[in-house]
Parts: structure tokens; sequence; C-alpha cells
């Protein structure tokens, strides 16, 4: 996906089975270690119940990192500097049970949930000590260019409304709007105070 330079360094993006494990590992510290970017995709009571070891191997196998050849992955790693700094979980909408099975993101809106051809981005995570340097902007651009190559004729995303107040990270892995308006997203529905739902359309 190539790299961009700033003043925070050199940002190289790439799929994740061109990262390494380490280094997806180096960046879901915290809540995310345990989490191990699942709870979005497996709905909240079978995650509840999962091992965070098995969680884990979930991942591992879903982003067949260390594998450049693979075929399919389903998110992006962010590098600054060459040391591992954010994660995006991009893919099918419809594989992503939380969202699926939540009524926040269909309330006000009627359209098939299994419909393949609309992404999500489901999950940003950055790194501590790579934080406030914007890095989530690239990491947006990057996801929908991820999923345009993939076929996708548009993207969803589900950020937070921060009201310019400080929140902490653990709230923050939906992302903030302010990246998302960036690449051209808008707003479909606002079915919460803090929560937008945003699409982008791929098929021009």
């Amino acid at each position: 996906m190539g790299g961009l330079g700033d003043s925070s360094g050199i940002i190289r993006i790439v799929p994740s089975n061109e990262a390494s494990w380490e280094d997806l590992q180096a960046i879901l510290t915290g809540p995310a270690a345990r989490c191990q970017c699942q709870r979005q995709r497996l709905g909240d009571r079978d995650w509840w119940y999962l091992p965070v070891a098995e969680r884990s191997a979930i991942l591992r196998e879903e982003t067949h990192c260390d594998d450049p050849r693979a075929t399919e992955t389903i998110g992006i790693v962010a590098y600054i500097d060459d040391e591992p700094a954010g994660w995006c979980a991009v893919d099918v909408r419809s594989v992503f049970g939380r969202v699926r099975g939540s009524p926040v993101p269909w309330k006000d809106r009627h359209e098939d949930k299994d419909d393949e051809s609309v992404w999500a981005i489901a999950c940003l995570i950055v790194r501590k000590g790579f934080r406030n340097r914007g890095l989530t902007y690239p990491l947006v651009a990057a996801a929908v260019e991820h999923a345009r190559a993939r076929g996708a004729t548009s993207i969803e995303g589900y950020p937070l409304v921060t009201e310019g107040k400080q929140v902490i990270w653990d709230e923050m892995n939906v992302g903030p709007v302010g990246p998302f308006l960036a690449s051209g997203f808008v707003e479909v529905t606002h079915p919460t105070k803090r929560r937008v739902v945003m699409r982008k359309d791929l098929s021009s």
C-alpha cells in the first residue's frame, strides 16, 4: 500500500498477511490484547466465553500474518519508521457478528445485512506511544483502498462523536468521525448521541 511521510515519521501500511504476528501483537496491548479483535466478529456472547488464547488463535488464522502470499486477510497494519503502530480490522460487513446483531447500526435502515459487497471498518487500534499523531487518518484511507481492491462497492464505519472531549482509547476502537470525513464518508444515520453510521460509495 506504500508509505507517506509527515512530521511524525514515515508511515507504511500493509495488508496484515504482510506483517508479522509479533508486530500485530505489539500493537494489540491492554484491553486490545484481551479482545484480540474478536468481539466485533464473534458478538458479545460468544466472545465473552472464549478464552483469550482461543481468540488469539482465531485472529492469527484470519490475518494470515507472516504469509505474504496468502490470498485472504482481514485487516491492515501500519508502521511508523518501521515500528508497528496501528491496526485496522476491515472486512465484509456481514462477518462482524456484533455489528450484524446490534440494533444500533440498523436504526432507521432497511437493507440486506448479508450484502457481501458492503465492507466495514470495525476496529481501529493505535499502539501506545504512537497516538495523537493522526495515524487513524491514513489507516481509514488505506482501509478504503484495501476494500476497493477486493471488490467492495461501499464501505461503512461506526465512529464515535467526541465533541472535542478527551476520550480514552478503550472507547475509541471504532475511531473518531474526522478520519472518516477526510476519506469521503458521509453520514447515513446518527442512531445514538455518540455513534454515527457513515458510508463511502466505491462503485464509481
